[in-house]
């Protein structure tokens, strides 16, 4: 069984907690996409604790962790998670966590350009979380990247560095910042390298030999599909593909198709970043529901902005991820609400639609409110028949107005605080 766990909204959904749920299942778990610019949070048996660049399925002892080639890797950023995972107690080794040698760097000098551009738009920045992921992105699609395979052959490495450097000076030299030292990235390279190497190896010969053997396998995606680079709010978007059929190839099996997409909403909405956000709440509501939801980045810290569960978004979301069924997360959020308002289509200069829209359009877009009946505490609840009747109706709803069944519905943040729908 192939499986992709993905985003249908902005990001943020709680992908890691399904993952850590479900992974149980699974013999390996794959991350195809993204670097460290987002994190998912976990709380088992391990604590609380939050993942960056690491697969989710790496608290279970069982569960083969994949890098995919898909990903932009911070090698320091890497080092550093290792260490503070094994501090807490997680079994960390190249038997369960495998890094493919053909993943990008992200190196320094891309978080430099990274910084130096948003500050650089100023109020037209795109929100990037200056981690150096869209410069490292470019580097690959311009082939002057850096392989983590290239980690394994010393003398090599410092030739195509000395082109590189070279090159990217030009572009920092542009923002009037002084030139990038080519004897520091070096170092910085065979520093966390030496780390790193022996987790680097050919994920794609281990990934195709494991659905040989009928191995299953989970692809975990970073962000939603609204932040996907060609179907998301361009530009304000990652700059990966985030959807379920870029599982395969982002981690390393580019021939295989997925048999399950598994896609993962809120029971409300929430945006980190820059972009249009239709229903987006301010002031005292906004405030009361990020609170309610704990509600700031898991990578960055910053207050996620926050709105009523969003028809047309999702909808959309689940037609680009392919979704098979649903896990609705944080539905236990909502318990403080009398009415719960949902957006079930935008007005967009004067006329109604239910269709999700990019470009241009989406900026004029106005939320259309509806209220449904609230449901209170559900957090005790871990069988469809304890949840209350208006909570059925809640997830009924957003059955219907997605065309997707809801299978899961998460009530706490606990791995077993979750009610099933057979």
């Amino acid at each position: 069984m192939l499986t992709a766990i993905v985003g249908i909204n902005w990001g943020d959904e709680g992908k890691g907690r399904m993952v850590d749920l479900l992974s149980s299942d699974y013999d390996i778990v794959c991350r195809y996409q993204g670097g460290n610019n987002a994190g998912h949070t976990i709380v088992n048996e391990h604590g609380k604790f939050v993942l960056n660049l690491i697969p989710s399925g790496i608290s279970r002892e069982d569960t083969v962790n994949v890098m995919g080639n898909g990903m932009v890797i911070d090698l320091e950023h890497l080092v550093n998670e290792i260490e503070g995972l094994k501090a807490k107690g997680f079994k960390i080794s190249p038997e369960n966590l495998k890094i493919s040698d053909k993943a990008i760097v992200c190196m320094p000098y891309d978080k430099l350009q990274d910084c130096l551009e948003e500050d650089r738009l100023a109020d037209k920045k795109f929100g990037s979380t200056k981690r150096g992921i869209g410069p490292t992105y470019s580097d690959k699609y311009i082939k002057k990247g850096v392989r983590t395979g290239d980690l394994l052959n010393t003398e090599a490495l410092k030739e195509n560095l000395k082109g590189i450097v070279e090159w990217k000076n030009l572009t920092v030299n542009a923002y009037g910042h002084e030139p990038i030292s080519y004897d520091e990235m070096l170092q910085w390279l065979l520093k966390y390298g030496e780390i790193v190497k022996p987790y680097i190896c050919d994920v794609s010969s281990f990934l195709n030999n494991a659905v040989k053997e009928g191995k299953n396998i989970m692809f975990e995606a970073q962000l939603g599909a609204l932040r996907d680079i060609d179907y998301g709010i361009y530009p304000y978007t990652s700059s990966s593909t985030t959807l379920a059929s870029y599982g395969p190839i982002g981690a390393g099996i580019p021939g295989k198709k997925i048999d399950c997409s598994i896609g993962i909403m809120k029971a409300y909405s929430t945006c980190v970043g820059e972009g249009p956000f239709v229903v987006e709440m301010f002031g005292e509501e906004a405030e009361e529901l990020r609170k309610a939801g704990g509600e700031y980045g898991a990578a960055t810290g910053r207050p996620r902005r926050v709105g009523p569960f969003d028809v047309p978004a999702s909808r959309y979301g689940v037609l680009c991820q392919g979704a098979d069924v649903i896990a609705l997360t944080k539905m236990d959020v909502l318990a403080y609400l009398d009415r719960i308002p949902v957006c079930t289509a935008y007005e967009i200069d004067g006329e109604i639609t239910k269709d999700f829209v990019t470009g241009e359009k989406l900026n004029r877009a106005k939320p259309v409110i509806e209220y449904l009946p609230g449901f209170g505490d559900v957090s005790k609840c871990r069988t469809y028949e304890e949840l209350p009747e208006s909570a059925k109706d809640y997830i009924r709803f957003i059955e219907k107005e997605t065309e997707c069944k809801v299978q899961y519905v998460s009530v706490g943040p606990g791995r077993e605080e979750y009610v099933k729908i057979f």
